[in-house]
């Protein structure tokens, strides 16, 4: 099993030019990838151009996002996608995701909660033909077109689309429409236990999932309690669950990543949740903590 470890630049703790010396930090230190999310209504760069501006500063480093896909037009999000894919030689990871579910959010998409899901049914399948295809036609609930053609298309030849989200109907349809799985939030016993319905909803869809593409997205802090932070991230849980969650500390963040590499996860993002005082520090704190991990 391959270990990977990416880095969540996070929303508001690197911004504009210092994306590009951060990347070249990654990279230095061998980390595999940096990542960046998707909130419109929360202060951030949006991830296709700050990953197009990473992955100018760096040969080698891959750069990954969790990207909102409810609200985007398919034919511009297509052509934006495959366009950062061959601007970064092929170093795109995609992890697409329904959005959080706040008010101001939902709002911003244009998306009601309740048709995120059908929305990803129609669009992913249609991304991918639109990815491979010429003249592509299309007649579905929400978006209808003939004879439109995407160029240029991604370098990665297919590039691979993971899914994120925890409820039962995200991991069914991880297993009948991803290529991998992505959750955050998530207890070891409840990623496997989400593998496991993966798993038969792809076998049940006449498909199967690399065993290699399953991975998971950690925040963790240190020292003081991100208490705003925390509050977002709560939801249901417990105090002892969102303790056990999210790691005080990097030699808790280790252990945790140790019990999913135990049930077969093996691809992670880690995010500091609250922004560094010196991101080097950290990430040389951070390489010496998790990177022996990779293999």
């Amino acid at each position: 099993m391959k270990v990977r470890i990416g880095v969540g630049a996070g929303l508001q703790s690197v911004s504009g030019t210092e994306l590009g010396g951060l990347a070249q930090e990654l990279e230095e230190l061998h980390f595999d990838s940096l990542w960046m999310a998707d909130l419109l209504s929360i202060a951030g760069d949006d991830p296709l151009t700050g990953l197009a501006y990473a992955a100018g500063a760096t040969p080698k480093l891959k750069i990954g996002t969790t990207l909102v896909l409810p609200g985007r037009n398919p034919v511009r999000l297509a052509k934006q996608i495959a366009t950062l894919d061959r601007v970064s030689g092929g170093r795109l990871l995609l992890t697409l995701v329904f959005g959080i579910k706040q008010a101001t959010e939902l709002a911003a998409m244009g998306v009601e909660a309740a048709e995120r899901g059908a929305l990803v049914d129609e669009v992913l399948p249609l991304l991918r033909r639109l990815w491979s295809e010429d003249a592509v036609d299309h007649d579905g609930p929400a978006y209808r077109f003939e004879a439109v053609t995407v160029e240029p298309k991604p370098m990665q030849e297919p590039l691979e689309v993971w899914l994120g989200g925890n409820v039962p109907s995200s991991l069914r349809r991880a297993g009948t429409l991803s290529d991998g799985w992505l959750p955050s939030m998530c207890l070891p016993g409840e990623a496997a236990a989400g593998r496991r319905v993966i798993e038969e909803a792809a076998a049940a869809a006449g498909r199967a999932i690399d065993p290699e593409h399953y991975g998971v997205s950690i925040g963790y802090f240190r020292g003081e309690r991100p208490m705003p932070r925390l509050g977002r991230l709560a939801g249901k849980r417990s105090e002892a669950e969102l303790a056990e969650l999210v790691p005080d500390g990097i030699p808790a963040l280790r252990a945790l990543m140790e019990r999913y590499i135990e049930v077969g996860f093996s691809k992670f993002v880690v995010r500091p949740l609250v922004a560094p005082t010196s991101w080097r520090a950290e990430l040389e704190d951070l390489a010496a903590g998790v990177l022996d991990l990779q293999a």
